[in-house]
């Protein structure tokens, strides 16, 4: 009895010997083919092998997409030192896909300064997109009902950050699939979760070397 317990209190250290918990696995995010700013078809398929971030934004959004594209910019700054860069992908999926077109995406990728082999921005139809967020990443997305909406407040969608594994799964700490991509909260006050999905990368990267 006293050999377990010992190696259980191993087996605990261990894994918060990085000062992380281990992260949750959340599921498939599932089979998807888009198509890429550049043009070319991006599959899920396609993201096997990596590690990759993603996150919900439209370009014509007066809300909150700024702030989150403005994380994923600067989550693609602190990212560009580390020697296992390649390993990692950002994707952006519009969730406003029958206007943002891919002229569109090149531009508003290129205002934050989207590097084209580490940060893609994927678009397609709008069923599939809904399906996608809905369905495969569990996040919130609601469009207008209202005849005439604001215009860039047709559709709302959660902000999160979701990081996934290179067989395509959701990760993340225990009770939290997401992480906050803004900058402030709908009452201004600041929002910084970029440290806690950097630490849960790090130990992504340490388990899926």
């Amino acid at each position: 009895m006293r050999r377990i317990l010992g190696l259980a209190s191993v087996l605990v250290a261990l894994a918060g010997c990085n000062g992380t918990p281990p992260l949750d696995d959340f599921g498939p995010v599932g089979d998807f083919q888009l198509t890429e700013r550049s043009g070319r078809t991006v599959s899920q398929a396609d993201l096997d092998g990596k590690i990759w971030i993603a996150s919900f934004v439209f370009t014509r959004c007066r809300g909150p997409c700024p702030q989150v594209t403005g994380t994923m910019a600067r989550l693609q700054s602190e990212l560009s030192d580390r020697a296992d860069k390649d390993r990692i992908l950002l994707v952006s999926f519009t969730v406003d896909p029958d206007r943002d077109d891919l002229e569109d995406l090149r531009a508003y990728a290129e205002q934050f300064g989207a590097d084209k082999d580490r940060w893609l921005f994927l678009t397609g139809p709008k069923e599939t997109i809904d399906s996608l967020s809905v369905n495969g990443f569990n996040l919130a997305l609601q469009r207008s009902a209202e005849r005439d909406p604001q215009p860039g407040q047709e559709i709302a969608h959660s902000t999160r950050l979701t990081l996934v594994d290179r067989h395509g799964h959701k990760r993340g700490f225990p009770n939290r699939s997401g992480f906050d991509g803004r900058s402030a909260d709908d009452a201004g006050q600041p929002v910084d979760d970029l440290p806690k999905l950097k630490d849960a990368l790090a130990t992504l990267l340490r388990e899926q070397p």
